[in-house]
């Protein structure tokens, strides 16, 4: 959904002169798209005379080479880049795109009006505010930096105004997500982010009435999630009153069913009263603790040792005991940080909550790490597919350090953060005291060492994650839709189960995986061989159901693990189970987007009468 892109489109259409004077389109490309199919569907029919691009670290390439294209056809036109990759970046983004033309600096609604305004009446740009341009020299100008837009109502939402459509060719909602903005700016200044170009800064706010339209109208187009893009969701007592709005038009319209956003850093009372509505109505989300590291050191140059995170293990506590869906970031490669501290600070923190979202740390224009580069030592490569500065080694990190801790992540993603396994790692932990890196990379180290198809493409991902990003996505379709990887783990619990837990816990253990197993999500029945799965419409959801027989009661199983009861193995229980998962998945079997992919987790329901009926997920 181009929010950024709709939000200038709304701006110049709602300019009393500019609207009469500007045709203005908005051009939407996945990631996938290729400059090729743009540029033929860009410049197949009417050229237009100005471009303005939305840019980010992973398309400032494909749009650079666009641009060139664009100054081709038409070498009067004017390409205008925005974004956080480019803003206060002139000097090298000009100089390694020469056909850019304009990079606005900051927020851009105020500043795409004013540079249209003074480009069509042939005024000069020294007189546009928050922009970087060549003069006729070609000597790089930055003009004044713009201020912050106080009254954020003033720029017109492209949802309500029509400028983006909400339905496609078939009546559908055309997006994956519904994109809202509630708020701009951060009080934090960490060092590794640059949220929207507006750390460190008081946050503003729309106001409710705008937004309650506006999910009003995403509702009514049947917009199954809404994704904030606020930095710091639940630190308001707005945020409370967005989310009872969200509760009515949900209640009214049944849409929308699901709310993501990136959580308050620091759990207020209103935090935990917004808890207290999205469980008891029902609306799914994945709540975020965003600790990135346990260790003080890399606390500390990251410029978070001072932000106050609310007692972690006791949230974590209180949202699982909720039944609410909750995962934890880290983040490896920061300063002050070393192999051993942050696997120890990624095993204390699993003892609370399984699901871990690892990643590598990334060099991001305009930080504080990018600033003091020299200070931490940092040694980096650009992406050649991206314009990150990947890190390769610091002051405390070395070259072949951080390869190893990238093989980690890179399975710790597939397994963990990805919901591929879930309920073995605590259980491992309780039966033989095993930790969840040791799990993952005892599991890593025995599918490397196997000579399958599946093998050998988990082998060469994993091998890829540090150069390829995007290695995680054709490993998450093989692990989602491949019957092979089941038999790969299986295989695994069988020749390393014996040494890893005492003999009574194998065959327990082994049942426990085919669970996790078979109930992850589901983008294929047949693909997994679970040919009696039948579709089904339950409470106006479409789903998959399936019945599974289990020699242990599993479900029993992972209670005793969550009580801290599970001092001995459990007895020999058959059972018999629904499985029940929500249809769909398979658009996202690729998909790295965890938060989405939590929603596709069987719901699990015991059929027979051994014991009292329970529910998990």
């Amino acid at each position: 959904m181009p929010l950024a892109a709709g939000y200038l489109a709304a701006m110049l259409q709602n300019d009393p002169e500019l609207s009469m004077r500007c045709k203005v389109e908005i051009l939407n490309y996945s990631g996938a798209t290729s400059p090729w199919e743009m540029a033929t569907q860009l410049l197949g029919s009417d050229v237009p005379d100005i471009l303005c691009f939305s840019v980010l670290g992973w398309n400032v390439r494909q749009f650079g080479a666009l641009a060139e294209t664009f100054k081709q056809v038409n070498p009067k036109g004017i390409v205008v880049f925005g974004g956080n990759h480019v803003s206060n970046q002139a000097e090298r983004i000009l100089r390694q795109w020469p056909e850019v033309d304009v990079i606005v600096n900051g927020e851009g609604e105020l500043t795409v009006v004013d540079l249209l305004a003074r480009m069509m009446d042939g005024g000069e740009l020294a007189e546009v505010e928050g922009i970087s341009y060549r003069d006729a020299q070609g000597c790089v100008r930055t003009t004044s930096e713009r201020a912050r837009i106080e009254d954020l109502d003033i720029i017109p939402s492209p949802i309500l105004s029509g400028v983006l459509p909400l339905h496609d060719d078939t009546g559908a909602f055309r997006y994956d997500v519904a994109l809202l903005e509630t708020n701009r700016g951060c009080p934090y200044h960490c060092s590794f982010c640059y949220w929207g170009g507006a750390v460190g800064q008081r946050v503003r706010s729309f106001s409710r009435k705008r937004l309650r339209a506006e999910l009003e109208l995403l509702a009514k187009a049947r917009a199954e999630t809404v994704v904030l893009c606020d930095a710091n969701f639940g630190i308001l007592r707005s945020d409370l009153e967005f989310v009872e709005d969200l509760v009515e038009v949900r209640r009214r319209y049944g849409y929308p069913k699901a709310l993501e956003t990136s959580w308050a850093k620091n759990k207020s009372k209103t935090f935990y009263e917004i808890v207290d509505i999205m469980r008891r109505e029902g609306i799914r989300s994945s709540f975020t603790l965003a600790l990135q590291t346990l260790n003080d050191n890399a606390l500390a140059t990251m410029n978070r040792k001072n932000m106050k995170i609310n007692a972690w293990k006791d949230l974590t506590e209180r949202l699982s005991a909720d039944g609410m869906d909750i995962y934890a970031e880290l983040i490896w490669g920061a300063p002050g940080e070393t192999p051993e501290s942050f696997l120890e600070g990624y095993d204390e923190l699993a003892q609370h909550v399984s699901r871990i979202a690892a990643y590598p740390l990334i060099l991001l224009p305009n930080t504080d790490y990018v600033e003091r580069k020299d200070l931490y030592g940092f040694v980096t490569v650009r992406g050649d597919r991206d314009d990150f500065e990947y890190v390769l080694a610091n002051k405390d990190m070395t070259l072949q350090q951080n390869l190893d801790m990238q093989r980690f992540l890179f399975w710790a993603r597939l397994l963990a953060e990805n919901l591929v396994l879930r309920r073995l790692f605590p259980a491992l932990r309780a039966a033989g005291g095993v930790r969840q890196s040791q799990v993952i990379l005892s599991v890593a180290d025995h599918i490397e060492a196997e000579r399958t198809v599946g093998a050998q493409l988990l082998r060469e991902a994993a091998a890829n994650s540090t150069a390829d990003p995007d290695s995680l996505s054709p490993a998450l379709e093989f692990c989602f839709t491949s019957a092979e990887f089941d038999e790969l783990v299986t295989s695994w619990w069988q020749v390393n189960g014996p040494s890893l837990v005492p003999a009574q816990w194998v065959a327990p253990l082994a049942e426990l995986i085919r669970f996790d197993l078979e109930s992850r999500p589901l983008p294929d029945a047949a693909a997994r061989g679970l040919y009696d799965a039948r579709a089904e419409v339950r409470d106006g959801e479409e789903v998959l159901v399936a019945e599974r027989n289990y020699t242990y009661d599993v479900l029993a199983m992972c209670d005793s693990v969550a009580e801290g009861r599970s001092s001995t193995a459990p007895r020999h229980t058959p059972m018999t189970m629904e499985l029940c998962w929500k249809a769909g998945f398979v658009k996202l079997a690729a998909s790295t987007n965890h938060e989405e992919t939590a929603h596709y987790v069987a719901q699990c329901r015991r059929l027979d009468g051994v014991r009292k009926p329970a529910v998990a997920s």
